[in-house]
């Protein structure tokens, strides 16, 4: 999808915005690029550059790590919604539902209980969905 803004341009943004894209998936980037308004525009592009376009394109960590360091973050700071948006991205970039799983079981012990149960009923609620969408495309 490409936008009109101008914000919306030049090549970090779009470095980022084709990671963003292999990661999230295109559904969720256009709706978060075409939502994007005169106030909320500068920290998508903000986002597009900066996150994506520049630390998830380092080399120093491939992105199946990226991930897992993104379920716990969100996992410890009580973020759902950006809690299931990265279980959708760790599941892009190769993470198993079991591994996913167990980085719920590692973080019961270092952010609590309460955190990993919210984050597996996010990380439930996810799968539901995803198994959904396939008996969809194949029904």
């Amino acid at each position: 999808m490409s936008s009109k803004r101008p914000e919306f341009e030049g090549e970090q943004f779009e470095k980022g915005l084709q990671i963003r894209r292999e990661v999230l998936g295109d559904k969720y980037v256009d709706r978060s690029i075409a939502a994007a308004d005169d106030m909320s525009a500068p920290l998508q592009k903000l986002i597009t550059e900066w996150c994506w376009g520049e630390i998830w394109n380092r080399p120093g960590l491939d992105r199946r790590m990226r991930s897992v360091l993104n379920l716990g973050m969100m996992m410890g700071l009580n973020r759902s919604a950006e809690y299931k948006l990265h279980v959708r991205g760790a599941l892009n970039n190769g993470l198993t539902r079991e591994e996913i799983v167990e980085t719920i079981l590692q973080g019961a012990i270092y952010c609590g209980v309460p955190a990993s149960l919210d984050a597996m009923r996010s990380a439930q609620a996810v799968f539901r969905e995803m198994d959904e969408a396939q008996q969809e495309d194949n029904g």
